[in-house]
């Protein structure tokens, strides 16, 4: 009896041997995709924050791409502001055609930095989200009005930094206080799987100042959830002035409004894209 290639190990090897996958400069790129040039639609490059994943971008994913629109939602590392942001340009620099960059809460941090220096982003879209100056922080904007929850929730643990020394510091939300903090308008059932899976976000990642803002040479739009109890809505709205975003609230919605009300979000991308095409 003969054996034989595993059907997947077939197609990677005759993918590699005809040069239809390829690495070039440490990046690895679709040539059939670059070849057709396809800039009707924009890609959109989804960004999560702390005490989340890319999972939450699921129902925004879907509609997306039934709507024909390329999709990236990559995993942000949330380590430290400087190589968050560093990470999610390289994603960037990989897509030939246009991008529209989308952030939730501390990912719209990571876009205000990650946006700068490319031509092919064309707008920036802000959901429930951190949009800072140069020199704010996360947790400078969060403490500037009141109503944030987070603080009390907190839990943190320590992990080592990559040279094996202690001295980094994790922050998660309290599994107990999860679903009155970051989600209450999705179900239990929900919110206890979320919480279970929860990403942690480096607190010195957090407390970082950023870089200068991508919303001052980029256009911006921005959903904010009037019932968020981790960003207030009041700081949203602060933000959303100060960068000239095109706003819309959502009454009642959680800091997951992209969650519990995507097609909200979807309608401020679909308003990016023909603003911008």
């Amino acid at each position: 009896m003969t054996s034989s290639a595993h059907p997947r190990r077939r197609v990677l090897g005759g993918l590699l041997a005809t040069g239809a996958f390829t690495l070039a400069g440490g990046t690895a790129s679709a040539s059939a995709t670059a070849r057709t040039g396809d800039t009707s639609r924009p890609t959109v490059v989804l960004v999560h924050g702390v005490f989340a994943d890319a999972s939450g971008w699921n129902d925004t994913i879907a509609r997306l791409q039934r709507a024909g629109f390329p999709v990236i939602a990559p995993a942000n590392p949330l380590r430290d502001l400087a190589g968050d942001s560093a990470y999610v340009s390289s994603v960037v620099d990989t897509v030939p055609g246009p991008v529209i960059l989308v952030g939730h809460s501390y990912g719209g941090e990571v876009i205000t930095n990650a946006g700068r220096g490319h031509t092919n982003v064309k707008a920036l879209v802000y959901v429930g989200a951190f949009a800072p100056d140069e020199g704010e922080s996360a947790l400078q904007l969060a403490s500037m009005f009141p109503g944030s929850m987070l603080p009390d929730a907190l839990l943190t643990r320590r992990f080592p930094l990559p040279d094996g020394t202690p001295g980094g510091i994790d922050g998660y939300i309290d599994p107990a206080r999860f679903h009155d903090v970051f989600a209450q308008d999705l179900p239990h059932s929900v919110t206890r799987l979320m919480a279970a899976t929860q990403r942690p976000g480096s607190v010195g990642g957090l407390g970082a100042g950023s870089g200068v803002p991508a919303w001052k040479s980029l256009p911006s739009w921005y959903v904010i959830p009037t019932a968020d109890r981790v960003i207030p809505p009041a700081a949203q709205r602060f933000m959303a002035e100060r960068a000239g975003s095109a706003t819309v609230e959502v009454k009642g919605a959680s800091h997951v409004v992209m969650m519990s009300h995507p097609d909200v979000v979807v309608r401020q991308i679909l308003a990016a894209h023909h603003a911008t095409r």
